[in-house]
């Protein structure tokens, strides 16, 4: 719990101090266009672990910093799903899950014409609320056990996409590895997908 305190202390403060540094960053830069992109998509997550698809929905905002890199947050939240959960004991019960999480990192991407592919290196942090239905986990293991040992799981995530622009409106379409760390590395695929406008 403590740790989750001092991430919304950060991210508070992050979003206190952005707008300020992003309005000198445009009075630097002059009037030319493009300086942000912002974002809502919709999100599908194969969590491996739990041999489960996840989906949600998320927004994003991009700032440039050159023509070719932008620096661009995050959020995103997976709606409640059901799976069955194995134990040590050969027993299986019907568990759900939620997910928040939340990225930041740099976006590399081509600068010409109206399709722009890019590349992305993001680093964050992600939640789930578990919801066993009829169990008690106590202090035994199951599949996914080492994701309940914490409230907040640090996360790498590797990616690419495109975005094809229409004017200033665009569509934008992400795959990537998002990498837990949860005793050890676990990947999963995720998959977001959307609209976008840059102004």
């Amino acid at each position: 719990m403590k740790r989750a305190s001092i991430i919304f202390v950060v991210v508070a403060v992050v979003c206190l101090v952005a707008p300020g540094a992003f309005a000198q960053a445009f009075r630097d830069r002059g009037n030319s266009s493009d300086h942000l992109e912002a974002g809502i998509f919709a999100e599908l997550y194969r969590l491996n672990q739990a041999d489960t698809n996840m989906g949600g929905v998320g927004a994003r905002l991009s700032f440039n910093v050159a023509p070719v890199l932008q620096l661009e947050a995050e959020m995103s939240y997976d709606f409640e799903a059901v799976f069955l959960e194995r134990f040590p004991d050969a027993t299986f019960t019907r568990t759900s899950a939620r997910r928040i999480d939340g990225l930041f990192g740099p976006k590399l991407q081509t600068n010409r014409g109206p399709v722009r592919f890019f590349v992305t290196a993001k680093g964050g942090g992600t939640s789930f609320g578990f919801n066993p239905h009829g169990v008690t986990f106590g202090t035994f293991s199951d599949t996914v056990g080492n994701l309940r040992t914490r409230d907040v799981i640090g996360e790498f995530y590797p990616g690419g996409g495109v975005e094809a622009f229409f004017g200033p409106i665009g569509l934008r379409l992400d795959v990537g590895d998002e990498i837990l760390f949860a005793n050890g590395a676990r990947n999963n695929l995720r998959v977001t997908f959307g609209p976008t406008i840059r102004f």
